[in-house]
């Protein structure tokens, strides 16, 4: 599939198949076709701002075939291991991550590694215990930051991530991209019944608003919870602070709750 926009309202996709050439007029193309999909590489070169940060660690994450070992999430910082998280799937999957580098290669951690150290960063003094089961995925991604902007040229608007990627441990990737949906649907819908492009014209400036929102709290979470080979003693104890006045502060829980769950849909 191409995508052809010059940043009017011509926009038409050209596709190959059965060895026959098609081409799709449109009045709108709705990019949301993933960080390597084909819409945003359409925009000409030097319309979009590309903004992004990689980060000196990665998650080696987990789907295990074991019954949850809490009924909520636990974020774990082991001052001198890394972070770790236990999630949920459902009753009888878990989705765990642990901290490495980038480039590790997942031949370097057989499950019985992992689930070493998953024990050793998890571990407490109040008799919780870690369950075990089965590994049947296993994989390591990297961490980055990544915001174009705007989120549209003409009438090609991106969305989800065609358009941001946030670090994982804000929980807020499939939050960004929904709110671009629902917005980008309600703009369509009053553009389609009334001709009036206001939402339109405001869906990238609204979306950006959210978007570094989140790209804020991403980065904050990120940077507590995790440890770097560049981190000074001065940074270890800062973090300790900073997750010791999170967890004893009525105003800062407060604000963690509130952008960890997501303002409504705007």
């Amino acid at each position: 599939m191409i995508i052809a926009t010059d940043g009017s309202d011509h926009h038409h996709g050209q596709s190959r198949h059965d060895g026959a050439d098609h081409e799709l007029r449109c009045d709108v193309i709705a990019g949301c076709d993933g960080f390597h999909g084909v819409c945003r590489p359409a925009i000409p070169d030097g319309v979009l701002s590309v903004r992004q940060r990689e980060y000196p660690f990665g998650w080696l994450g987990i789907l295990a075939q074991v019954a949850p070992s809490t009924e909520e999430l636990i974020y774990a910082f082991e001052s001198e291991r890394g972070f770790a998280l236990h999630s949920l799937r459902s009753l009888e999957l878990s989705r765990l991550y642990i901290q490495v580098e980038p480039d590790d290669d997942i031949d370097n951690w057989p499950d019985a590694r992992i689930w070493e150290e998953l024990h050793a960063r998890f571990a407490t003094d109040d008799g919780w215990e870690l369950n075990e089961g089965p590994v049947l995925e296993k994989g390591i991604t990297p961490m980055r930051s990544f915001v174009a902007e705007p989120m549209r040229h003409g009438r090609l608007f991106l969305a989800g991530d065609a358009a941001h990627i946030v670090p994982p441990t804000g929980a807020k990737g499939l939050n960004l991209a929904m709110a671009d949906v629902w917005r980008l649907a309600d703009a369509l819908a009053e553009f389609y019944r009334s001709g009036n492009e206001s939402l339109l014209d405001t869906y990238s400036d609204r979306g950006l608003q959210r978007t570094w929102r989140a790209q804020r709290f991403s980065w904050w979470m990120t940077s507590m919870l995790h440890r770097s080979d560049t981190d000074s003693a001065f940074d270890g104890r800062r973090q300790l602070a900073e997750l010791e006045y999170l967890v004893g502060s009525h105003a800062a829980m407060t604000s963690l709750s509130e952008n960890y769950v997501g303002t409504p849909f705007d």
